[in-house]
């Protein structure tokens, strides 16, 4: 099979990947995007909360945290300059007993070392004024959080990289390559099979970004992080609004951020994800699951009626640490830490991904630049 020459690969059309496809693009480079799936954003990228994360739970001097608020500066920009539909709703923490206030009060400090200066303490009557069926004793108030249309965020992505010269290719999974002297060979399926010598690649795969690392003949392998899969469901609200404007977070756990309730932008409910670990890639939602959802949000909200969560939807986490192990940062290698020139690997892109993208973007940008 002919060796195509090419100057730039994105592997992966997620938010992530497109962010980056549009970074290289606008850096003048020959850009393609490989995706196995046939249309940008099917995976990780459109099985969310679609919120936008203030950067507030994440240590300090972290990837997270650093992308995350940096991500949001610019993703709010990004939104209004190119008509992506959001709003900037805000977000309440709540402590639903006296014990839980000094975990709000550990992300209030943490959010201020990030540089989230904005969190503020709301009373329990102040947050009755603001959602009078919520109950809790405190509530810390996120003013900078937000929602947003993940779609119309990734088309506008897309937009903006194609302008630049980007190609995307669908249906073209990479099955594996080689690293050589003069660059990095991938040999790509699917509908139209080819050979790609490219100066430069991105690994954005997500959930497969492990595994197709891996695939390179001539990678470190001691460079590479295991994956775990943590399955997060999404149930939804049936036969009735919800009676919330903000959006409602119970104090954190350690895999996630509690079963959670979120709104749509077109005021639609959805409570999740919970943390379900899994062996493989499934996003089947059990029914059977809604049951352990109505004691959680039910410590915050007790008017939750019987019998009104239905299944909504799932997304997976690409975890790099395991069931029971202490959360892993996003890991961004470059050839200075795996010794491939022209490589970049990106390595448990989980939330806040969505939000951190544009600024995960900028600094593999930035990386092949140096």
């Amino acid at each position: 099979m002919t060796v195509e020459h090419v100057d730039a690969v994105v592997i992966g059309a997620g938010v992530v990947g497109l962010a980056c496809a549009r970074v290289l693009a606008q850096q003048g480079r020959e850009v393609l995007v490989l995706d196995r799936n046939e249309a940008i954003g099917t995976e990780t990228s459109s099985r969310h909360s679609e919120v936008v994360h203030a950067g507030i739970y994440y240590p300090e001097g972290s990837l997270k945290a650093k992308f995350c608020v940096e991500g949001k500066i610019k993703l709010y920009r990004f939104m209004e300059e190119h008509g992506v539909p959001f709003k900037r709703i805000g977000k309440l923490i709540v402590a639903t007993s006296e014990e839980q206030i000094p975990a709000l009060q550990q992300i209030q400090e943490r959010g201020a070392k990030a540089g989230v200066d904005d969190l503020v303490f709301r009373s329990h009557n102040e947050v009755v004024e603001m959602e009078p069926e919520l109950r809790c004793v405190t509530a810390l108030w996120s003013p900078s959080t937000g929602i947003l249309d993940s779609h119309s965020y990734m088309l506008a992505l897309q937009g903006d990289a194609e302008e630049g010269g980007a190609m995307l290719a669908f249906h073209a999974p990479v099955e594996g390559g080689r690293i050589d002297e003069d660059g990095i060979e991938l040999v790509v399926g699917g509908d139209g099979p080819m050979v790609l010598k490219a100066r430069t690649v991105v690994n954005a795969g997500g959930l497969h970004a492990q595994p197709l690392a891996h695939s390179l003949a001539n990678f470190p392998v001691d460079r590479i992080p295991p994956h775990h899969y943590c399955k997060g469901n999404y149930y939804t609200l049936s036969g009735m609004r919800v009676p919330f404007s903000h959006l409602i977070y119970p104090a954190p756990e350690q895999a996630g951020l509690g079963v959670h309730l979120t709104i749509d932008l077109g005021g639609q409910a959805r409570f999740g994800p919970d943390v379900e670990w899994i062996d493989s890639i499934d996003y089947d939602v059990d029914p059977a699951r809604a049951d352990s959802f109505y004691a959680a949000v039910r410590s915050y909200w007790p008017g939750l009626p019987d019998n009104s969560l239905q299944p909504g939807y799932a997304g997976i986490r690409p975890k790099i640490q395991a069931k029971g192990e202490p959360a892993r940062d996003f890991m961004v290698q470059g050839p200075r830490e795996h010794g491939v020139p022209g490589l970049v690997n990106l390595f448990g892109i989980e939330s806040p991904g969505v939000t951190s993208s544009l600024a995960i973007a900028d600094h593999v940008g930035d990386l092949l630049t140096a």
